[in-house]
């Protein structure tokens, strides 16, 4: 009956990690929870990772809201509904839209409307509206027994009831009173206003924490087809993301026998570059490595870098290869490196080996002014459904979640100065400085954005929709950024 659960990737809004949710659940005694994080599906592979250890069957969606209001929730049947979500979330971070109360037709996703905008809504096969505690008042004022098929029990959940913190040598006890307000804290940061202006509206209910079965079923007792119809919503979500398969291109040319034989032939090329006329110890090499990178279905791999340093050398661009590739006499035949293996005896294996599932490792350096080239070359190669830059997680470090706190406290910043000066002498002046140095610790590490890798690339042979959404960097650029 958890359909509208957030981690602390609903940014600045959600209090748990994705582990701490799957612990809260298995406690309570929950089998099936739906992880919902607002506009946001970077907690998602992490969770399904989790789930699979925890015992709970993980359901994928995301809340999607304007600011704190939720305009709907949608929940992933199938790859096919979380590819549906994440391209349709995707196209609103790219172009700043707001969510409009209607969601458009999904195939393979359910929708669940809050009560508050539903009522006279037309509801489509897959919709939904979504009962909380909150709403069973107003309940009995609306003709529920047209609606039997339709109405969902809806417990969101955002808190923990408590939390234990490791700080240094310290284990900290936090209660639920004191979750909700670290919240309200992020509320008011997220907001740029003072806690004092903060607006209700703008905070998560308390009481969105996880209850047993037995205790949130007797919260509907009137309304036992609410529980029931969410149950088998979740019982009707079922995903794998295939963990451990590599997900890489796999083809770079038309099939994997032309990419066997184009590496093949590059290699050739590269033999009378590099060797000369090479000695039998160097072909014996060039054989083992070939066959286990084909074995390996690692070809592409090797393709699409050799295709990207052609590319440098075509633009004159310097570069330098480095990573494990230097073991592969491959790499250093296709001049992805240039560091020959055979006269430095480095172990192949140590690079690719058929025990090793990971694909391989190329870090390819190419310099500032040159690297947005390379990457524009690299997304209309690949293509953009395929390709996005790395995201990365900012979190909440020591000074700037002081800094923002004592902006939240109305303190001027000649203050907050003068209380970093004190925490670095771990002194304590006041009321303020304690609540400051006290949640602080508690929030170090949430993360509160996203931010780009410095040269990571992600190019999948499904779309890159099939696991997360996208959105632009924080910089002008219009290459998208991978969410998880």
């Amino acid at each position: 009956m958890y359909l509208n659960c957030h981690s602390f990737y609903s940014f600045k809004y959600g209090m748990m990690s994705p582990q701490l949710l799957l612990q809260e659940a298995k406690q309570k005694g929950i089998s099936s929870l739906a992880l919902t994080d607002i506009n946001n599906t970077s907690g998602i592979l992490d969770f399904f990772r989790k789930a699979g250890q925890s015992g709970i069957q993980p359901v994928a969606g995301i809340d999607f809201r304007d600011g704190a209001q939720q305009q709907f929730i949608g929940l992933a049947k199938n790859m096919d509904g979380f590819f549906e979500l994440n391209r349709f979330l995707s196209g609103h971070l790219k172009e700043k839209e707001d969510f409009t109360g209607q969601a458009p037709h999904f195939e393979h996703a359910f929708i669940i409307y809050p009560f508050r905008t539903a009522m006279q809504r037309h509801l489509r096969e897959n919709e939904f509206i979504g009962i909380k505690s909150s709403d069973l008042n107003k309940l009995i004022f609306s003709d529920v027994k047209y609606l039997r098929n339709k109405l969902v029990a809806l417990q969101p959940v955002t808190f923990p009831e408590v939390d234990y913190r490791q700080v240094g040598s310290r284990k900290i006890t936090f209660a639920h009173r004191h979750i909700h307000y670290a919240h309200r804290l992020l509320r008011a940061m997220d907001g740029n206003t003072l806690l004092g202006k903060l607006q209700d509206t703008e905070v998560a209910n308390a009481n969105e924490i996880i209850l047993t079965e037995k205790n949130l079923r007797a919260v509907f007792h009137d309304y036992p087809f609410a529980a029931e119809n969410a149950q088998r919503i979740l019982g009707e979500c079922r995903i794998d993301f295939a963990f451990g398969h590599n997900k890489n291109k796999k083809i770079f040319y038309g099939s994997a026998a032309e990419d066997r034989e184009k590496l093949i032939a590059e290699c050739e090329e590269g033999m009378k570059y590099r060797y000369g006329n090479p000695d039998e110890k160097v072909m014996q090499r060039f054989r083992k490595e070939i066959e286990v990178i084909s074995e390996m279905n690692f070809t592409a791999y090797f393709l699409i870098n050799w295709d990207i340093v052609k590319y440098a050398r075509h633009r004159n661009f310097f570069y330098v290869g480095r990573g494990s590739g230097a073991n592969s006499m491959v790499a250093y035949l296709l001049r992805i490196t240039d560091v020959d293996p055979i006269d430095l005896d480095l172990y192949f294996e140590r690079f690719i080996n058929p025990s090793r599932k990971n694909p391989p490792d190329f870090d390819i350096d190419f310099s500032s002014g040159e690297r947005d080239d390379i990457i524009r070359y690299i997304f209309n190669t690949h293509g953009e459904e395929h390709t996005a830059l790395l995201a990365t997680y900012s979190t909440l470090k020591e000074h700037a979640t002081a800094r923002e706190l004592g902006k939240v406290f109305g303190l001027p910043k000649y203050e907050i100065d003068a209380l970093l000066e004190e925490r670095s002498q771990k002194t304590r002046s006041d009321a303020i400085a304690e609540k400051i140095s006290v949640y602080g610790e508690y929030l170090m590490d949430f993360p509160i954005h996203l931010s780009i890798h410095a040269g990571g690339i992600l190019i999948s042979e499904k779309p890159i929709h099939c696991y997360t959404a996208t959105s632009l960097p924080p910089k002008d650029s219009r290459f998208a950024a991978a969410r998880s």
